[in-house]
């Protein structure tokens, strides 16, 4: 676990620094604040394990403490962070077993929302899915995690919409922010840009043909890549951890 830091001291990064504006739903300020904390766990500018203070965070996103105070409470029931009380707000530290229930968990609500896509696909929404998975991530060259990120939220969030179900799209897309932190954490040193496009455009050509079994079925191979792809970086990690004596 990441040592325990206070929020707006300063910390070494594990990963690049995000350089993307979170966009925020709405205008409150309490939907701003919570959109500016988020990215800043997502992105590893808040380190798991790491203690925040909600003066701190007021003064460091220029808020008053009812906005920060609800977008905490937002962000616990999502899971990113444990209210304490009377010591403060941590950010959590998913664990590995954690992650592998979510890519589970994706792996299960991205398949349905892939069908159903199928189904409801018009040709507009088909050529823009296309278009978000050949034109992210840096056209297929390599890339920084931070637009590797932005394209695959995107894509992603392209075809949940397309699903017409609001309700299952906004837990797919809770799940799937959970899964990013773990890019910043483990996963960038491995990133595979043009890996993700031939798999993404797979569930695109899928959808927009309309064939919602097939679009279901490359969803579940996408994540089942991840998974994968997280084991092989955890093993390097134990391997590169000396014994104990």
């Amino acid at each position: 676990m990441a040592k325990a830091k206070k929020a707006g001291t300063k910390t070494k990064k594990t990963a690049p620094k995000a350089r993307r504006k979170p966009a925020t739903k709405g205008g409150s300020l309490a939907a701003l604040a919570y959109e500016q904390i988020k990215e800043k766990i997502l992105t590893l500018h808040f380190l798991p394990g790491q203690y925040l203070n909600e003066g701190a965070l007021c003064a460091l996103l220029n808020s008053g403490r009812t906005p920060v105070h609800q977008a905490l409470q937002r962000l616990e029931l999502e899971g990113l962070v444990e209210i304490m009380p009377r010591k403060g707000v941590i950010v959590q530290p998913d664990s590995i077993s954690e992650i592998l229930k979510i890519l589970d968990s994706r792996s299960t609500v991205e398949a349905d929302l892939a069908r159903n896509a199928a189904e409801r696909s018009t040709p507009k929404d088909a050529e823009e899915l296309k278009a978000l998975a050949r034109e992210g991530y840096g056209n297929g060259n390599p890339t920084d995690i931070d637009t590797f990120t932005v394209g695959d939220r995107l894509f992603h969030e392209k075809f949940a919409q397309m699903a017409g179900n609001p309700v299952l799209s906004d837990f797919a897309r809770t799940l799937h922010e959970r899964s990013i932190r773990y890019w910043y954490l483990h996963l960038w040193q491995t990133m595979d840009t043009k890996a993700t496009i031939r798999q993404h455009a797979t569930i695109a050509d899928m959808i927009a043909k309309r064939d919602g079994d097939g679009a279901a079925k490359a969803v579940r191979e996408h994540i089942e890549s991840l998974r994968e792809r997280l084991m092989k970086a955890q093993s390097a990690t134990q391997r590169r951890i000396p014994p104990r004596r």
